[in-house]
């Protein structure tokens, strides 16, 4: 993963670098940097990534496309268990690594999702949304290649996240790139049906996709309860908690 952290540097370099860059939303002042990694992302995706996806779709049986996502899913509640007791999300901790335990032994290493009907919810939880909850901003809006959308702390909390999920344990490298291959691929063609229909009600897509991420990861950090400001008073470039005196995570 050292990528990432090269990513992270670049984009600091090049904030310093552009500091004078005019910029239409005060979240993205990298924003022709980041339209011409879009731009890049865009070809990749259209050329390879997105014909891949298309034929693993076609070939894979939906059941199999329910165990794979199944399993990668199993693996990311390593990650989410983590960030919960990070954030001292303790019943929450204890629901997901109970998830992650129940999945991996009698549904069969995540193939089988028996811990959702057994009541066991599935949440979503990482370290870009642990140093939101601790009062970290998001910090510029950055367009990662390959990745995609993120910001500056997501990028951090994604590189964190690298380390503790169980596919960098693998030893064998290229068992691991083949891992993450395989997500990728998968993900890709989870939002294949998505796409189609966003696509259609897009006039800019990179804005469109910049203010949904945006909005999205706000809503994460504060559990789908985001506080209510005027829109003259919002800042896009802070979607960070409120500092107290005495921080404490939301139920």
């Amino acid at each position: 993963m050292n990528v990432l952290r090269l990513i992270i540097v670049l984009a600091a370099v090049a904030l310093t670098g552009c500091a004078s860059t005019r910029a239409n939303n005060p979240a993205d002042p990298l924003e022709p940097i980041n339209r011409t990694i879009y731009k890049f992302n865009d070809t990749v995706d259209k050329a390879v990534i997105k014909p891949v996806a298309q034929g693993y779709k076609a070939v894979m049986p939906t059941a199999g496309q329910i165990m794979v996502s199944n399993f990668f899913s199993n693996l990311d509640d390593v990650v989410v268990t983590a960030n919960d007791l990070l954030q001292f999300k303790l019943e929450q901790g204890f629901s997901d690594g109970m998830r992650f335990f129940v999945n991996s032994t009698i549904g069969v290493f995540g193939l089988i999702d028996v811990a959702s009907p057994g009541g066991l919810k599935k949440h979503n939880e990482d370290f870009g949304q642990t140093l939101g909850k601790w009062g970290v901003g998001n910090g510029p809006y950055l367009v990662l290649p390959i990745l995609g959308p993120s910001t500056l702390r997501d990028s951090a909390g994604l590189y964190t996240d690298s380390y503790i999920s169980p596919t960098y344990q693998i030893k064998d490298v290229p068992t691991r790139n083949q891992t993450y291959m395989a997500y990728g691929i998968n993900r890709r063609a989870e939002l294949l049906d998505q796409e189609e229909i966003l696509t259609e009600a897009m006039v800019d897509p990179y804005e469109f996709r910049r203010d949904t991420y945006l909005l999205y990861r706000k809503n994460l950090v504060y559990d789908g309860n985001p506080p209510r400001r005027r829109y003259d008073d919002e800042e896009n470039n802070d979607a960070a908690p409120p500092e107290t005196s005495t921080p404490s995570p939301r139920p």
